[in-house]
């Protein structure tokens, strides 16, 4: 049985007296951590009051989250099927416009009356809609609507899928859909996974084409235009679609990277000539040291997006004012970075090249500029890439780039699936630049050592 080891008190004091930051910790060290978590426990239910933090979620309209949530992955086509006088009813589309004239619509068909049966799902769910009268089907039981005056009535003991809101009637199916049933007309709106016509729309000869029936075209097909080949011909019907604006969105996504990559790029030549002048160690006057420091300061202190905004005001939007942004924001910041970088350079190097007799900028040429050019080129590979992702953000404010057009899609309210488009192509493009960057600042610091 193995025994407790004792210490001698002579050892005892010895450590004592040697150690006493050891053996006798401040009340701070003893319960800093104590108190320094009830601190934080009591911001955080302060803020959680004094924000309306519970009241917030409470009142969430959290049904129509779910919708945008699910815009994200599928689409809705919204006909509107309006009454008309002759006892017929009139079909309407949105201006997205999913279906091509004269489309045959599986879902939407013509019946007796003039009218037209919209089919959800399959387990007998469809509406069957003529002037005066919409017989709603819920699993395969028929619940009539009628239609008189100003007002939809539906009968007493219809199912909580259907509800009398007022004036109107609305049938929920689900993911599959829902419909409002109003005096004048019916609201549909039907459900589908995928994003509807996002290769061509419905103009375009390819429209409704199956993989198969493309590949083939694009292979050994006849010519369907004469004048270009079929490749050309899809590539041109593509960024030429009229809904989804490929051609526009890879545009402004193109000026966004240059905006990034310019502004970063302008912010690099501005800040390396005078980081040495705030440098301490390279400059000796302090007033100039000062002075140029609080400049960096005062560039970077000014966030980006109010940049963007003075900018936008006083030139107007496009890429110019995202540009100056980027670029007065980061000489600020990199400024900063590049004058402590010169300041721990290693001076051995300097006097060494001082003493062979040669003037300061050679002495800086080849003294400190090699010991901190890689640190430059990694801190502006890392900026260039943090800029790919702020050029979006400011470009929502007018400076122009995919920020912009993301802005005016969520607008629309009703342009989600190609927010989550233009979302994906952004974080591609982040990733793609996050591995470039990290790749090339590895080989830097790899370099350096």
């Amino acid at each position: 049985m193995s025994s407790v080891p004792t210490i001698h008190a002579s050892e005892r004091e010895r450590l004592l007296s040697q150690y006493p930051q050891v053996f006798h910790r401040s009340f701070m060290q003893r319960y800093g951590l104590v108190i320094g978590s009830g601190i934080v426990a009591v911001y955080l239910a302060i803020c959680f009051f004094a924000f309306n933090v519970g009241p917030a979620f409470m009142n969430g309209q959290w049904d129509r989250a779910s919708l945008y949530v699910q815009d994200w992955y599928s689409w809705r086509a919204q006909p509107r099927l309006r009454f008309q006088d002759d006892g017929t009813v009139k079909i309407q589309w949105s201006s997205r416009g999913q279906y091509a004239q004269g489309a045959d619509i599986f879902w939407l068909q013509p019946i007796d009356n003039g009218g037209y049966s919209v089919t959800y799902g399959s387990e007998g769910d469809r509406l069957d809609v003529t002037t005066g009268r919409v017989d709603v089907y819920v699993g395969g039981t028929v619940y009539p609507v009628t239609i008189s005056g100003d007002a939809a009535t539906v009968v007493a003991d219809a199912p909580s899928s259907i509800v009398q809101d007022g004036n109107k009637v609305v049938v929920n199916y689900g993911f599959e859909g829902q419909a409002e049933i109003r005096s004048g007309q019916v609201y549909v709106q039907r459900r589908f996974l995928g994003w509807a016509n996002f290769m061509f729309d419905p103009k375009s000869d390819f429209w409704g084409k199956s993989w198969g029936e493309l590949a083939a075209l694009a292979t050994f097909g006849e010519r369907l235009d004469p004048n270009r080949s079929n490749i050309g011909h899809m590539i041109d019907d593509f960024l030429g679609n009229s809904v989804w604006q490929h051609s526009d969105i890879l545009s402004k996504l193109l000026q966004t990277l240059v905006m990034a990559f310019v502004g970063t790029l302008l912010g690099t030549l501005f800040a390396f000539p005078l980081a040495f002048i705030a440098a301490r160690n390279i400059t000796r006057n302090r007033a100039a040291n000062w002075g140029m420091k609080r400049l960096f300061d005062f560039l970077r202190s000014v966030d980006m997006l109010i940049w963007a905004l003075f900018f936008t005001r006083s030139f107007g939007p496009g890429p110019i004012p995202g540009i100056a942004a980027i670029f007065f924001t980061d000489a600020g910041a990199l400024g900063k970075v590049y004058a402590e970088a010169v300041e721990n350079v290693d001076d051995k190097q300097r006097e060494g090249v001082k003493s062979v007799g040669a003037n300061p900028v050679i002495v800086n040429r080849f003294g400190v500029v090699p010991q901190v050019l890689p640190v430059f080129i990694s801190q502006s590979l890392y900026f260039w890439e943090s800029n790919t992702r702020s050029a979006t953000v400011i470009g929502a404010v007018g400076a122009g780039g995919i920020g912009l057009k993301l802005l005016e899609a969520m607008g629309t309210n009703a342009d989600w699936d190609k927010v989550a488009y233009m979302v994906l192509l952004i974080l591609l493009v982040v990733f793609i630049f996050d591995s470039i960057s990290n790749a090339l600042r590895s080989r830097l610091i790899g370099a350096q050592h």
